[in-house]
């Protein structure tokens, strides 16, 4: 990283002057507390009373067989409280909140996952939340907006542009102009310094599990790792403890959504241009005029314009394959980790899962692919419901019409 936040020409901090005060504290505390032992024994404590650390590494022995190829491992990021890994970075960014005197959280979310994440942690530690969600994420993703209520955050939806994940951010960011004494937990490695490389430091936790538990179960370290990637939280939190082990392949996979025209997918790295928006330098997707074109993914997580500064730069060096993978190849996924593994896995993590089995019978049997199974697909019912079993959700509604 270069300084003031920037990875290459990525990144960077660019906000209304009223925040940079806020930043600035913010950006001093995480450099105090990364080496701070009592901050990260804190921290460390709490993700294992809480999230039950260290998550499971699970052999996926049905698939691997019926594939062909590589043997596939999940890292169950699902097993978390609270159904992904958000609650990860939520524990880190609070404790900091908490430290640095602050009484209010502001928090955005998409899938509802980090919502849930930020409401349950600040539940915990005694802090007020409003959590803002776009609209359209508000009604598909509606079993966490009754979680986070009945955890004591304030949910708003947004009605603004695509009412999706890109609205809430700007709401939340709205929010903290108007009120910066309050403490802005942002769910992934996107917006302003220091965000990107903050919540990558709390999530890398998942790539050192991975680290562990792949030498013990296999004797070697991953061929291949594979994550999903919307903004990116999930993916650093996998890649960042390869990023010098040049044996191990990373792929990003993001959402292909219904096809490659513009506002039919969310392939940032792939298909974006070069651009600074909600405050960093990265790679987003935009129309001819250069503002900000739409998006479409099947899984909420994903529905998002813009990417992690930082693994904008890794894709530049080449240090990070981007692939992508289609609303119906990753229902497909959903389906088959379910009937042949026994998980459930968020749409968001089966985008990965699908490049993977696509991957597997390339590969040698003496090779070992490990996927970031970032959550669990419980909060999607009513999404893999109308795919699955349609007149199911039919007979659901009128039950509860009655």
């Amino acid at each position: 990283m270069n300084g003031g936040g920037y990875f290459g020409r990525y990144g960077g901090c660019y906000v209304p002057e009223v925040l940079i005060p806020a930043l600035e504290q913010m950006a001093q505390g995480f450099e105090e507390i990364k080496s701070d032992p009592v901050f990260l024994e804190e921290f460390y404590t709490t993700l294992r009373e809480i999230n039950g650390r260290p998550t499971a590494f699970t052999p996926l022995p049905r698939i691997s067989e019926k594939l062909g190829g590589a043997r596939l491992f999940m890292k169950n990021e699902g097993l978390n409280h609270t159904g992904a890994h958000k609650i990860n970075h939520c524990i880190g960014q609070a404790l900091l909140a908490k430290r640095l005197g602050k009484k209010r959280i502001i928090a955005e979310t998409g899938a509802g996952q980090h919502g849930y994440a930020s409401a349950a942690v600040c539940a915990r530690l005694g802090l007020d939340c409003t959590v803002y969600m776009g609209r359209k994420d508000y009604e598909r993703q509606r079993p966490n907006v009754y979680w986070m209520e009945l955890l004591g955050a304030k949910v708003v939806a947004v009605d603004d542009g695509s009412q999706t994940l890109n609205d809430a951010v700007i709401a939340a960011f709205k929010d903290w102009v108007a009120n910066p004494e309050s403490f802005y937990l942002l769910g992934s490695a996107v917006g302003p310094h220091p965000f990107p490389a903050m919540n990558t430091f709390f999530q890398k936790i998942v790539g050192e599990e991975i680290r562990e538990q792949c030498l013990t179960e296999t004797g070697k370290l991953p061929d291949y790792c594979l994550a999903c990637v919307g903004g990116g939280s999930n993916a650093m939190g996998i890649f960042y403890d390869f990023l010098d082990e040049q044996s191990v392949q990373l792929i990003g996979v993001e959402a292909g959504g219904r096809g490659m025209q513009p506002g039919e997918h969310a392939s940032k790295v792939q298909r974006g241009v070069e651009g600074i928006f909600e405050g960093y330098h990265s790679y987003f997707l935009q129309d001819g005029t250069g503002n900000i074109a739409g998006t479409h993914s099947v899984s909420a997580g994903l529905d998002y314009c813009g990417v992690s500064p930082i693994l904008a730069y890794l894709a530049d060096e080449k240090r990070i394959q981007f692939e992508s993978a289609s609303d119906e190849e990753a229902l497909a996924a959903v389906q088959m980790v379910a009937r042949e593994e026994g998980f459930i896995l968020a749409l968001e993590s089966a985008h990965a899962f699908a490049h993977a089995f696509k991957l597997a019978p390339q590969c040698s049997p003496d090779e070992v692919i490990v996927i970031n199974a970032s959550g669990r697909g419980e909060k999607d019912l009513f999404i893999t419901m109308r795919h699955f079993q349609e007149e199911s959700l039919l007979t659901y509604a009128q039950y509860l019409l009655k």
